[in-house]
C-alpha cells in the first residue's frame, strides 16, 4: 500500500496548534518520519542490528514510544535470542491500534511483540537487556528526563543496553545554524515548502525540546552508566547507546 503523502502544513493556518500524534499524523506518519529525519532508514535497520547484538535469553526488550512500531519490527527480525519478547508502548492509542495492523502483517517473526497504549513513564521496566528510546525523550518534560533513565538503568539486565535517538542542540551558534539549516535543506529536497518547515517548526516548539549530547551524556552517567557513545549522527539526529 502506497505511503499517504503528509500535507499537514501545507497550506496557511489561521492558528498553529501544538503538534500531536493525532489521527492527521498517524495517517501519514511513514511519510512524514521518512522525508523529515535524515537518515531514518539506516537508524531503524541498524537498531535491529544492535538489538540482535544486545538481546540477551530470557529477557525483555523495550520500545518505548513506539508510534507505528518499526523499531519493534526491525529488532524482531534479528532478535535469535531464546525465551526474548518485545514490549512496545505509545500513548497515542491511534498509533497503538494501526501499529498492532503492521506488526501483525509480519508472518515471518517469531519474536512476539505486545503493544501496549500507556504512558511510558508508568511502564514498569524490568528484566530487560535492550532499551530503545527513538525520537521519543525529547517530547518528555526536561525535568522528568533524568527520572525516566535511572528507570530504565535500574531495569536493565548487567551488559544491557539502552538506544536512545534524539534530535540535538547545539551551544556554538555558527555549527547549530550549520545543521539547522542542513536539516532544512533536506526536508526541502524531500518537497516541503519553506511554509510547511516554518509552520510545522512552531507547532513543535513547545512540545519537542532537544537538548546538546553532552547533557544527554551526562544525565547517562548520573543514572548509572559506564558506557556511552554516540554511535550515528546525520545532520542534527543522532542515536547514543549506553551499556549497563
Amino acid at each position: 500500500m502506497a505511503k499517504k503523502q503528509d500535507a499537514i502544513y501545507a497550506s496557511a493556518l489561521d492558528e498553529i496548534i501544538d503538534f500531536e500524534f493525532d489521527e492527521r499524523v498517524v495517517a501519514v506518519f511513514p511519510d512524514m518520519i521518512q522525508r523529515s529525519v535524515p537518515g531514518y532508514g539506516t537508524l531503524i535497520s541498524s537498531i535491529g542490528v544492535l538489538a540482535g547484538r544486545y538481546a540477551q535469553d530470557d529477557s525483555h526488550c523495550y520500545d518505548l514510544g513506539c508510534s507505528l512500531g518499526a523499531v519493534s519490527l526491525s529488532m524482531r527480525q534479528r532478535i535469535k535470542q531464546t525465551a526474548c519478547d518485545i514490549i512496545a508502548v505509545d500513548n497515542s492509542p491511534e498509533m497503538i491500534e494501526r501499529g498492532r495492523a503492521l506488526l501483525a502483517s509480519d508472518t515471518e517473526s517469531v519474536i512476539p511483540v505486545t503493544m501496549h497504549c500507556a504512558d511510558i513513564q508508568e511502564i514498569d521496566i524490568q528484566n530487560a537487556s535492550v532499551v530503545v528510546l527513538n525520537f521519543t525523550l525529547q517530547f518528555i518534560a526536561i525535568e522528568q528526563r533524568q527520572a525516566l533513565i535511572t528507570r530504565i538503568y535500574q531495569g536493565l539486565k548487567p551488559g544491557g543496553v539502552l538506544i536512545l535517538s534524539e534530535k540535538l542542540a547545539f551551544d556554538e551558534p555558527q555549527q547549530s545554524d550549520f545543521l539547522i539549516n542542513s536539516h532544512h535543506d533536506f526536508k526541502r529536497d524531500n518537497g516541503y515548502s519553506d511554509l510547511e518547515i516554518s509552520q510545522k517548526r512552531t507547532a513543535l516548539e513547545n512540545v519537542l525540546v532537544p537538548e546538546t549530547l553532552a547533557c544527554h551524556q551526562q544525565r547517562l552517567r548520573d543514572a548509572g552508566f559506564g558506557f556511552n557513545s554516540l554511535w550515528f549522527q546525520c545532520f542534527n539526529f543522532a542515536s547514543m547507546i549506553a551499556i549497563k
